[in-house]
């Protein structure tokens, strides 16, 4: 049994409140341009040898005490993401999915992992309809066993490291094994969306209402908060691989918990946790200039969103203004209108229905569309018909913005770009071992059908729901890394990704500068401006030109690590508790 690494003593709740970067032996802070007010400073972190950024400092020092052993980028990520599931359970955990980018330093290979979560056999298209045959409520989707998946990301991770890890797979577990049993301390976010009831079903099913509100009181900042229920499983899943946790006593304790749940009880049975598999596929890439951008094919749509906003502005030339100069924002704005309109009538398991990917992405096709972006804000614009292939339906599923990201280099040039999810906040809420289900299903259209026409993402047996999750990695002309990002969001993750690479692409900021900078979403309705910003006080300047704009909180969580000059530069979002932790050769 390997030895559980110490408690990590230098995380304070002080450090969780300021989100500073912890012993780095480089950082240097960085003048960030038009950044958002009001948020936590973040410092540009600096290192030559390998890097991991979180949305957590005990995750990301999780991820940086396996690049230290020798571990790669595989390792360190699934260090990570283990420890997330105890410190951020309101984001991710090994009860939900991930998407996995991964770059091989030595072969120049790019391989993608797909740990999507997937309906239960016993499932169909009328899983979310009334008695009447109408869609139920968003609150009465969203919480409980009707909701959940089958969760994939154990899956994923176990199939990439057979692959490609180097630790052995028991001291992956030791950092997160060690928190549990010894207590990690309780950060300002997550008290605050406990003390919010972000999610409402959280303070009725038990038994996460006793494990997150104590004596009835939200867990407060700086209580030290234990998880031997987690802890033994982990050492379970550690010694056994993950047959302890897709078969035997614990999936048991999964089927009887989504089965019985007092809200909303769902049909995932023991076979459907046996027989679940991730899949690997092949990443979709758009050259981009000078570059070569890459993230996740379908299911996922934020890849195809991603490479189609990118190619839409790429004759604008948006490096001749400056950063998020009102008219590049503009423009940036339209070409997000276009890509979510394809991505709504066209985006789901390709396993299932039949996804245009390579159409979507023809250059001659986005040129077409590409002419629909003018000076003024095109509402509404239409689907696509890119080489005459028919559209289904509009979807109308939900993808709430609770999610996280991991970015890792190692010290080989091997990469990882994962996001994970258990969809909304919380998740469904449903509690097994010490760690919640995730609510997934509700990322399927939960109508079937509209004016008689299909949904491509409607609820089937079996089938992985569409995502908006979207880690990218871009690519320099002569083939190597420059870039590894991502952020939580739901569908708004679309908007955050594409437009901090054009920060670092075309507007030459550094990783640091470009997630500070305020941000602005169009999904093809309205335009959303970051409260609190300058740009929420030039609203009147989108008004001009047409736009129906709103002005709200825009809770990004990018992550990002750049590859330059033989450095690696680290960026954490001012918004939320995530450090980038690297380190230098003497």
């Amino acid at each position: 049994m390997i030895k559980p690494q110490p408690l990590l003593v230098a995380l304070t709740t002080s450090l969780l409140i300021s989100g500073c970067n912890i012993n780095e032996k480089e950082q240097r802070e960085t003048r960030e341009p038009e950044a958002a007010t009001g948020l936590q400073k973040k410092q540009q972190v600096i290192a030559n040898d390998y890097m991991v950024v979180a949305a957590n400092p005990y995750a990301s020092e999780a991820g940086k005490t396996m690049l230290a052993k020798g571990g790669n980028a595989i390792d360190a990520a699934i260090a990570t993401q283990l420890v997330l599931t105890l410190v951020e359970p309101q984001s991710s955990g090994i009860g939900g999915g991930a998407f996995l980018m991964y770059f091989d330093g030595e072969t120049q290979n790019l391989l993608t992992y797909d740990g999507r979560e997937t309906a239960p056999s016993g499932a169909d298209h009328t899983l979310f309809l009334d008695d009447t045959g109408k869609p139920v409520r968003w609150i009465e989707a969203v919480v409980g066993g009707r909701s959940v998946g089958v969760p994939g990301i154990l899956h994923a991770f176990s199939r990439a490291h057979k692959a490609h890890g180097k630790l052995d797979w028991q001291t992956l577990f030791a950092p997160a094994i060690a928190l549990a049993e010894k207590g990690f301390i309780v950060s300002p976010r997550l008290n605050m969306l406990l003390e919010k009831n972000f999610n409402p079903g959280l303070s009725q099913l038990s038994p996460a209402k006793e494990y997150f509100y104590p004596n009835g009181k939200a867990l407060t900042v700086g209580t030290v908060k234990k998880n031997p229920e987690l802890a033994e499983l982990y050492k379970q899943v550690a010694r056994h691989g993950i047959r302890a946790f897709y078969q035997g006593e614990h999936a048991k304790r999964i089927v009887n918990a989504v089965q019985t749940s007092a809200i909303a009880p769902g049909t995932l049975t023991e076979s459907d946790l046996a027989n679940y598999t991730s899949k690997t596929r092949d990443a979709i890439c758009t050259e981009y200039h000078q570059y070569k951008v890459c993230s996740m094919a379908p299911p996922s749509s934020g890849g195809v969103a991603v490479l189609q906003i990118l190619k839409l502005l790429e004759g604008k030339k948006l490096s001749q203004y400056s950063a998020n100069d009102a008219y590049a924002l503009h423009l940036f704005t339209q070409a997000s209108r276009l890509a979510f309109a394809d991505r709504n009538h066209y985006i789901a398991d390709p396993d299932f229905v039949s996804v245009p990917t390579s159409a979507l992405l023809n250059a001659d096709y986005l040129a077409e569309r590409a002419k629909l972006i003018s000076d003024e804000d095109n509402h509404h614009v239409p689907v696509g018909l890119p080489l005459g292939k028919l559209a289904y339906a509009k979807d109308d599923g939900f993808e709430l913005p609770s999610t996280t990201h991991v970015s890792v280099v190692d010290a080989q040039g091997n990469a990882v770009s994962m996001t994970s999810s258990i969809e909304m906040g919380f998740g469904s809420t449903v509690m097994v071992d010490g760690y919640l289900l995730n609510n997934q299903l509700t990322d399927f259209s939960l109508s079937p059908k509209k004016n008689g026409k299909w949904m491509a993402n409607r609820v089937e047996a079996n089938k992985r729901p569409r995502s908006s999750m979207s880690p990218v990695m871009v690519f320099n002309a002569d083939g190597s890394l420059k870039l590894v990002v991502g952020s939580p969001g739901g569908s708004r993750i679309i908007n955050y990704v594409a437009h901090t690479v054009i920060g670092v692409l075309d507007w030459g900021l550094t990783p640091q500068q470009a997630v500070s900078l305020p941000k602005i979403t169009n999904r093809n309705r309205y335009t959303t401006l970051e409260k609190g910003t300058n740009l929420a006080s030039i609203k009147a300047t989108f008004e001009k030109r047409g736009h129906k704009v709103q002005v709200r909180d825009l809770n990004s969580g990018l992550h990002v690590i750049e590859l330059n000059n033989g450095e690696l530069l680290g960026g954490a979002d001012p918004r939320r508790e995530g450090v980038a932790l690297g380190e230098s050769n003497e």
